[in-house]
């Protein structure tokens, strides 16, 4: 049996048609909270949003890319217009690509940024009037421990979510008088499709190094992005970035 922690908060979950995504929003549905499930891909989305609807969720797919300006303004004016506002956003699309940064073409280098840090931004910047508006509001932001250690062949990647990182601390100085309150979520390495697209030795390598030993699993990930979206639960992280990684950083 589920709490119902989160019932009655209408949440935006980008990136929310698998892997992480995916579990918070089903995390969130068991939770209690109203859905709005924005993914590039909407059938994959509409998928997951079954689940959410046989949790008890009223849950919207919204199909669309979010590093593209008007797309993210869609997504939150899609959950205002829905529900009547907007007290959550998970900022979790991304993509993941592998290249060593002297053979890194720039247009790589262009696309990393604008899925996995501009989207960020804009989805953010949308969504904060409205929640500075009722002074209550969680903005969580999924970035990587990659983002703090770096990561062989993933410059760009770890670049990107070191940019999450710093993003996320500096909007949380800016909205939490508000009562908004803005933190990131690191995971290590996932069992999702996104880590599919990495090579099986890199995959082999990272995983030996690890601590556990073993990479996460996205279900494994979703109870922090509860966690911070919860009253009180959540209350008092403000600018903090937690680690469900396997060991692999130790802050």
């Amino acid at each position: 049996m589920h709490t119902k922690i989160l019932e009655g908060r209408r949440a935006v979950v980008t990136g929310a048609g698998s892997g992480i995504g995916a579990a918070i929003a089903l995390a969130y549905a068991r939770a209690g909270a109203d859905l709005l499930l924005a993914d590039l891909d909407d059938t994959r989305a509409e998928a997951v949003a079954v689940r959410c609807r046989e949790a008890g969720a009223r849950t919207l797919v919204q199909a669309g890319d979010v590093s593209n300006e008007a797309a993210a303004g869609q997504a939150i004016d899609g959950c205002v217009d829905a529900y009547g506002g907007i007290d959550i956003l998970v900022n979790n699309a991304g993509i993941l690509t592998q290249s060593l940064c002297a053979d890194m073409p720039a247009a790589m280098w262009d696309d990393m940024l604008r899925v996995d840090l501009r989207s960020v931004f804009l989805c953010s910047r949308r969504a904060v009037p409205h929640m500075a508006a009722q002074r209550w509001g969680r903005i969580i932001n999924v970035a990587s421990q990659l983002g703090i250690k770096g990561g062989v062949e993933l410059s760009h990647y770890a670049a990107a979510k070191a940019g999450v990182i710093g993003f996320t601390k500096s909007l949380a100085l800016e909205v939490a008088p508000a009562n908004v309150l803005v933190n990131a979520i690191a995971p290590g390495p996932i069992e999702t499709p996104l880590v599919d697209a990495i090579s099986d030795s890199w995959k082999a390598q990272k995983a030996a190094g690890l601590p556990l030993g073993r990479f996460g699993l996205p279900e494994e990930v979703a109870p922090s992005a509860v966690l911070l979206a919860s009253d009180p639960g959540g209350n008092l992280y403000v600018g903090q970035v937690l680690g469900p990684n396997s060991g692999d950083v130790m802050p």
